[in-house]
């Protein structure tokens, strides 16, 4: 099983998974046919390719624009648990993770001995959110 993760551009925290239990070829680019399809200008139709090797993974670079991993541009690199590759030289980032992979609300929770109950909280009313904040006004946000 192999589990890509698209990766925010500036906070580096995931903003969409693919997981493909049984596929030996993931193919990602912007084409509507590749398993993981990206709308980037920079990514190419057809921009790289993950190949099942035996009892392992590699990153196979088939598009114009280069893959890059390290910083480094790469033509083909075997795949290591939990490493980020790059779509061309400022494209998106992908992480990949092997094996079974729980998403973030099914993973156990870390928590310590004692558990407090949370603050009670007052509910905010609608009018007063609007009073507090003026740029939750759309139409004020689009005015230039």
């Amino acid at each position: 099983m192999i589990t890509l993760t698209l990766l925010h551009p500036l906070q580096s925290i995931p903003v969409q998974s693919w997981t493909f239990e049984s596929e030996t070829v993931v193919r990602i680019g912007r084409a509507v046919d590749n398993d993981v399809v990206l709308y980037s200008a920079v990514v190419s139709r057809y921009h790289v390719e993950l190949r099942a090797k035996e009892s392992n993974w590699e990153v196979v670079s088939i598009g114009a624009n280069g893959t890059y991993f390290d910083g480094k541009s790469i033509d083909q690199v075997p795949v290591t648990d939990g490493m980020v590759f790059r779509l061309a030289s400022s494209g998106p980032q992908i992480q990949v993770r092997l094996g079974a992979v729980l998403p973030p609300e099914k993973q156990p929770l870390q928590t310590s001995d004692t558990i407090s109950p949370a603050p009670e909280q007052r509910p905010i009313a609608t009018t007063e959110i609007e009073s507090k904040s003026p740029w939750y006004d759309t139409d004020e946000r689009n005015k230039c």
